[in-house]
């Protein structure tokens, strides 16, 4: 038998391995516990989400999902401990666009995402609302821009760090308004959103999945959805597009990420699970009245989502002048 064939048979069998070995991997995924690390703060839409998620994952799949905040340094601490994690399944990211506008924001990061990281499956995307403390005059966009026109410089707008949707969404109204507020970022979107209720800081962008209910409850001021579309849980309160800045959007998305060399059978397993799970139609309801909508895409359509965003948010950076504060 001639070298090259005994090379080829060997190349056959070592795939054969691979095949056989990525099919157990799938088939008994997972076998212990699954960390699902936020690198955000407790009390978030990434938080939330991660938390309902890993208990629909963890009663179908039958194993512990586990979540660990570890937030920080605008997401970049928590998502690199997941990059730096063993590619085998039981370490995995709760990621936002945060991860894409870090991108082009934040030149210097110890990972890159689509190099370092793997994505899985989104899991929902939702509105942002433009609140204000009840003590700010202005009782409409139109009017909230015609304050900060005649004190630039003076309004403050909290987030929850830099390269969030939420800098990301007040960095974009200044930029499309032509006003100067200033940014205030917090350590997490509990304490921007504590900010705002106290009256030390003017407003901000937040989920309307967790701020819908303190607008209705009189805590905050109502002045404009994110999306191109009135939201279905807040059909009162007008687009900024519609209210005064044509064109305006920005929502906040979530997803599943792990380590990039994860095998790519559990990758799938995960999807196939995750996209089951948000098109319940007991899930679809609950986030309904929460005003989130289940995002459904296989793995390699999830990639290129994630790419094309990086690219939409590389944009918005570079015409907003946006910097890490």
């Amino acid at each position: 038998m001639t070298f090259n064939k005994l090379l080829r048979q060997f190349a056959g069998s070592v795939a054969a391995v691979c095949v056989a070995t990525g099919a157990l991997a799938q088939a008994g995924y997972p076998t212990k516990p699954v960390r699902i690390i936020v690198p955000y703060s407790p009390g978030g839409p990434a938080d939330i989400y991660a938390r309902f998620i890993g208990d629909r994952l963890e009663k179908s799949l039958r194993q512990a999902f586990v979540i660990e905040n570890r937030p920080g340094a605008g997401a970049i601490i928590g998502t690199d401990a997941v990059a730096k994690s063993a590619p085998d399944g039981y370490t995995l990211l709760a990621m936002s666009n945060t991860h894409t506008v870090n991108e082009s924001l934040i030149s210097k990061k110890p990972y890159s995402l689509m190099r370092d990281l793997a994505p899985i499956s989104p899991i929902n995307y939702s509105d942002l609302l433009l609140v204000v403390n009840p003590s700010v005059p202005a009782k409409n966009l139109k009017e909230l821009i015609a304050l900060a026109k005649s004190k630039p410089g003076v309004l403050n707008y909290a987030s929850s760090g830099p390269g969030t949707p939420y800098h990301m969404a007040g960095e974009l109204f200044k930029a499309m308004a032509g006003i100067d507020v200033v940014h205030v970022p917090h350590k997490g979107s509990a304490e921007a959103r504590t900010s705002v209720l106290a009256g030390n800081v003017q407003m901000m962008f937040d989920a309307i999945t967790t701020m819908a209910q303190l607008s209705r409850a009189g805590k905050v001021r109502a002045i404009a959805t994110s999306g191109n579309t009135r939201s279905s849980i807040m059909p009162e309160v007008p687009t900024v597009s519609e209210a005064g800045v044509p064109g305006y959007e920005s929502v906040i998305w979530l997803g599943l990420m792990a380590p990039a060399a994860t095998p790519k059978p559990i990758i799938e397993k995960l999807n196939a699970e995750i996209q089951r799970i948000t098109n319940l139609p007991d899930v679809k309801e609950i986030w309904a009245k929460q005003g989130a909508v289940p995002m459904r895409m296989k793995q390699a359509e999830f990639g290129k989502f994630i790419e094309q965003d990086i690219q939409k948010w590389a944009k918005v950076v570079k015409f907003s002048g946006a910097k890490v504060d």
